[in-house]
């Protein structure tokens, strides 16, 4: 009776190597250490996998190929992401320490032009701009329609900067 033997994991990888780097290549062609750590992960996710995977009826490139393929899209995915928090560009122009007097004369000026408006475009400016609402929930904690709040808003605003352009 004679046994089969069961072909080992580590010659068929090494096997694969040569056509896995091509089409790692193929995939990501710009930088050659890229391809290099793509194809070396695939490799140690095959070698870590060895028990799950069936390598003796079934070709092992395709799971290679897939792996590797995801591996390139996961990459690109982690990339492309929008990184959480400042960038450091924005925050570069930015003075170290703040003036507390030029902000408290910020305030004074800002109080007393909107004490010079209208009490309605004074609390839409309020709503809007001052707590952050949004232009419908404004509106419906005034009772007026959104439009209202969108032309007192933007009448409000040109009032003010006209205020302030007068005491400057």
């Amino acid at each position: 009776m004679s046994t089969v033997e069961r072909p080992c994991l580590g010659h068929e990888l090494q096997r694969q190597r040569a056509a896995l780097h091509r089409y790692v290549t193929s995939l990501v062609a710009a930088d050659p250490h890229h391809v290099e750590d793509i194809v070396q992960e695939t490799l140690l996710r095959a070698w870590q996998d060895a028990d799950r995977l069936d390598h003796d009826d079934r070709p092992i490139r395709m799971w290679l190929f897939r792996t590797a393929r995801n591996l390139v899209i996961d990459a690109w995915r982690k990339r492309r992401a929008v990184p959480v928090g400042l960038a450091t560009e924005l925050v570069a122009d930015q003075p170290d320490v703040v003036n507390v007097a030029d902000t408290v004369c910020d305030r004074v000026v800002l109080l007393d032009g909107l004490r010079r408006l209208p009490a309605a475009q004074r609390e839409i400016l309020v709503h809007v701009h001052l707590l952050g609402r949004a232009g419908e929930d404004v509106a419906a904690g005034l009772g007026i329609p959104p439009g209202t709040v969108k032309s007192r808003t933007h009448n409000a605003v040109r009032a003010l900067r006209a205020v302030l352009d007068q005491a400057a």
